[in-house]
């Protein structure tokens, strides 16, 4: 099981995985980490990542980026009509109000969500995780920017269930970048210290987060983030502004008046913004041949860009400084200001940093990998796959929230949760009813950058008066989840009934206490503080009555944001099919590239320097030529567009007639070589019959009537080279050869496994003498020792019979 984690961003997405080793960033197919976040549709196939940002300029009408900040929203939202200002593409209103994204695909136009747009980029990260750890992926844990709100949040796990992934928790960018910075930490405080406060500087393509944590050893605690919608894109739209202001001027010409222009120009401005983050000097800007076959030119330095986006980096310091009031922290409480993120590369930002917080701007993290790797620790820490130590993250809600109901009383609005309260969390609330009831969950107004601040609204069934007539108590339990998604998670009433029973004496007096602030089987980890609204009420007693409260669980329908099941399953078999056709597609486009190569590689071995030339008829080369032409004018008019099946064929078809002198080459150019092979093991064996007969003790063991086999097995093979070899002196080239190299390579093996079973054969060992034998063989050798050339001393003492049996 793999352990990933995924972060998705407006530019550009990350990968990480959890290994034994620690945390990974993958590459994609292009052997980059950073895959872009755009979806392109060329014809019958999609394109996505790297391939699908390549082709922007050239098919920018079915080329889709910048959906990210779509999920979740509708289309008359003042946010997506500004943002819908500047795409490429075609975005229009779908019939529930939605947003809607047209394209051509397959020769027809369809119209997708953003949902299903952000689906097919995470199948795109899904294969490539898939292929560079060869195992299925299933479970992940991707990040959000802290600033999405309830319709976003459900969004992406739309998204997410439409191409097949199971997230185990949408985690806070900041919390994220928090989590890679504290877990590798050994110095953090311990629990019964001052935690260390830490703040996160995160500047991407599109957004600024900057927030406020605390850390203590195997913990973190987000204590407050704020947001705004400046990044690296607003900078690039300044500058692509004003060089256009100055191309008007000089060239008379307008960028904005065609979008492909302006897209190169938006491009150009970004490789000089990043130039100037690290360049003080006046850069220049040249694009050949903008707009009207003219060449442009222009220049700017880093003085002149921070003037220009001065309100830029005035919304930036804005910003901090909320933080600095939000977390109530002071500067001198500030262990340190780590930066992730693109943009906040910027010097400029850098200098805001050190102005405002007092401490020059740290660079511990990866600024482009701390997001996934913070998630890819957080999917291992869930995983029951993967041992990591514990690391307790408290998230905090964004945003206050209220929660409405109506009653004979009137209308009633109650504040159920703070700004910056923890997350996950649950409260228990306690009211009276008589009858079914509707409850609203909403954004406190003016608190979120949507135009309408609704979570949802909740139909609770099956409330009734008690035999009395009276209201009964019913407690619904409000809960932010660990996705950051709130919602009415349950809602319970509590029936009293009266029973004639008797009550024994120990019980008088004494009154039995449910906990009516918890739900039962609720995990004490929620942080249910119910228990200060609610009343204990399970069982009350007196000396004649017995009252017994019964928990009954009430129905719930509620309309909420995101898609219903029946929707998200039809995006699912869409994708699906999409996917084979993906599949297909590519097997297609692969089997006419294959073809296509195989005309081009014909037609330049059959010519007079090439390889296959001499190996071929002229008449049979010239019907090949004509064939290669015709194939390769069909493949570009009739054959633009056909099936596998068909290029297959005539790829085929094309082998067949080109394989046979394919062959003939192959076996005219390895005839030298098997002949050579063929004369070394003649000579070999012939080698060894020579010393046999010259008593060389190595073939001793061999019988006169082997080495005659042999000998006679290398005479045959040698009589039988000499005849193949004349058979090939008057042979054409343009003929099969009247020796095929299997016959060579068969003689040359028929003789090998002849003579190596003779004459590879061990020698036998040397029988063992009898016993008698080994008795008497001491004396025996010392005799032949006596008379032998070494003479022993005959005035030297003689040996014991127990010494010379030592004798070997």
């Amino acid at each position: 099981m793999s352990v990933i984690g995924i972060d998705f961003g407006n530019e550009s997405c990350y990968v990480a995985v959890a290994k034994a080793g620690g945390i990974e960033t993958i590459a994609n197919d292009y052997s980059l980490r950073a895959t872009p976040s755009f979806v392109a549709f060329a014809g019958r196939n999609r394109v996505l990542g790297v391939a699908a940002k390549n082709q922007q300029v050239t098919n920018m009408n079915n080329t889709i980026g910048g959906f990210k900040r779509f999920l979740g929203r509708k289309f008359n939202d003042p946010h997506v009509q500004e943002e819908i200002r500047s795409l490429p593409y075609q975005v229009e209103a779908m019939p529930d109000g939605g947003i809607g994204i047209r394209v051509g695909y397959q020769d027809e136009e369809h119209v997708f969500t953003p949902e299903q747009i952000t689906a097919m980029l995470f199948t795109k990260l899904k294969e490539d995780a898939s292929k560079e750890l060869k195992t299925q992926i299933n479970d992940c844990v991707v990040t959000v920017p802290s600033f999405f709100t309830n319709a976003e949040r459900q969004a992406l796990l739309d998204a997410a269930n439409i191409s097949g992934l199971n997230v185990l928790r949408l985690m806070n960018e900041t919390t994220a970048t928090a989590l890679s910075y504290g877990f590798y930490k050994q110095d953090l405080p311990a629990p019964e210290e001052k935690p260390r406060n830490v703040v996160f500087v995160d500047c991407g393509h599109a957004s600024l987060q900057v927030s406020a944590c605390a850390f203590q050893k195997g913990a973190l605690k987000m204590l407050a983030c704020c947001s705004d919608s400046v990044g690296g894109r607003d900078f690039d739209m300044m500058l692509a502004m004003h060089i256009n202001k100055e191309f008007q001027t000089k060239y008379k010409i307008d960028a904005t008046t065609k979008k492909r222009a302006f897209l190169r120009l938006l491009t150009e401005a970004e490789k000089l913004k990043k130039n100037m983050s690290a360049n003080s000097t006046k850069l220049p800007l040249n694009i050949e041949c903008f707009m009207n076959e003219i060449d442009v030119q222009s220049s700017m330095q880093r003085s002149e860009m921070e003037e220009l986006c001065s309100h830029l980096f005035a919304r930036i310091e804005s910003t901090m400084r909320k933080l600095l009031s939000d977390s109530k922290l002071s500067v001198e409480e500030i262990h340190s200001v780590e930066i992730v993120g693109g943009g906040s590369r910027i010097p400029a930002i850098k200098q805001l940093i050190e102005q405002i917080f007092g401490k020059p701007a740290s660079t511990t993290l990866n600024q482009d990998e701390a997001v996934s790797r913070g998630a890819a620790l957080q999917c291992a820490i869930m995983s029951p796959a993967v041992r990591v130590r514990e690391f307790s993250c408290t998230d905090v809600q964004a945003y206050p929230v209220l929660i409405s109901w109506d009653d004979s009383e009137g209308p009633h609005e109650l504040k159920v949760f703070e700004q910056y309260h923890s997350a996950p969390f649950a409260r228990m609330l306690t009211v009276h009813r008589k009858e079914p009831m509707t409850i609203t969950l909403k954004y406190e107004p003016n608190s979120v950058p949507f135009p309408d601040p609704f979570i949802g609204s909740y139909q609770v069934k099956g409330i009734k008066p008690d035999v009395n007539g009276e209201a009964q108590e019913v407690k619904v339990k409000v809960r932010i989840n660990g996705n950051g998604i709130i919602m009415l998670a349950s809602a319970t009433i509590y029936e009293r009934k009266e029973s004639e029973e008797p009550v024994s004496p120990a019980a008088n007096g004494e009154q039995k206490t449910g906990d009516a602030g918890q739900q039962p089987g609720a995990s004490p980890q929620e942080g249910d503080d119910s228990g200060k609204v609610g009343e204990p009420m399970d069982v009350q007693e007196d000396k004649k009555k017995k009252v017994t409260t019964k928990h009954v669980e009430l129905t719930i329908d509620s309309k909420t944001h995101g898609f219903l099941p029946s929707d998200l399953h039809k995006f699912y078999e869409e994708e699906i099919k999409m996917i084979a056709n993906d599949r297909q597609e590519k097997e297609r486009i692969d089997a006419k590239n294959a073809l296509e190569e195989q005309v081009y590689e014909v037609r330049d071995k059959i010519q007079e320097d090439g390889s296959l030339h001499a190996y071929i008829e002229p008449q049979e080369a010239s019907e090949i030529c004509r064939e290669l032409e015709e194939t390769e004018n069909w493949l570009y008019e009739d054959g633009e567009s056909c099936e596998k099946g068909v290029y297959k064929e005539r790829l085929d078809k094309l082998r067949a007639r080109i394989d046979p002198v394919r062959i003939r080459c192959d076996e005219y150019n390895g005839h030298e070589q098997a002949f050579t092979e063929l004369g070394y093991s003649i000579q070999q064996t012939l080698k060894a019959v020579e010393q046999y007969r010259a008593k060389d003790p190595k073939y001793d063991h061999l019988t006169e009537t082997e080495m005659i086999n042999i000998t006679e097995a290398a005479q045959k093979a040698q009589k039988w080279y000499e005849e193949a070899r004349s058979k090939l002196v008057g042979a054409r080239k343009t003929q099969d050869p009247p020796v095929k190299l299997a016959d060579i390579r068969h003689e040359t093996q028929t003789l090998t496994t002849c003579t190596n079973s003779v004459l590879n054969r061990p020698k036998p060992k040397p029988p063992t003498p009898p016993a008698d034998q080994q008795q008497n063989g001491p004396s025996s050798n010392n005799n032949a020792g006596a008379t032998g050339g070494d003479q022993k001393d005959s005035n030297a003492p003689k040996q014991t019979t127990e010494d010379s049996m030592d004798v070997e």
